[in-house]
């Protein structure tokens, strides 16, 4: 099975720490400038989604109870349905309205094109 999206080990352990603060969590990333462009963390329940999001995928996380939801609007998705994503964090100021933002890190989003035979298992060929 193929993913559309995964973690780095650095991302995980702050999940893993988030998840002890908050309880579970969801990603949205919605496509917008500037912090919009960022994967929001949010409290799970607190960010509502609907028929304009797609859900790409769940993220397990090892000593998380819980596989952590990632969605995307569906614009945005148009953009990006041949790209796998990478959720990571890095050092600096995030949105003050995802949940890592105290922690003085935020969330980043690397990625790569699905390779021809990826594309294919994903029938986007």
């Amino acid at each position: 099975m193929v993913e559309r999206v995964s973690l780095t080990d650095e991302a995980a352990a702050l999940l893993r720490r988030l998840t002890e603060m908050h309880g579970p969590l969801m990603f949205h990333q919605s496509g917008g400038c500037c912090d919009g462009s960022s994967p929001m963390c949010y409290p799970d329940g607190e960010f509502t989604t609907g028929s304009a999001d797609v859900h790409l995928g769940d993220l397990a996380v090892d000593g998380v109870d819980r596989p952590i939801g990632f969605w995307m609007s569906a614009n945005q998705y148009e953009y990006w349905k041949h790209t796998h994503l990478t959720v990571d964090v890095v050092k600096g100021r995030g949105s003050g309205f995802s949940v890592e933002a105290p922690e003085g890190v935020r969330f980043l989003i690397r990625s790569r094109l699905f390779t021809d035979q990826e594309s294919a298992t994903l029938g986007l060929l």
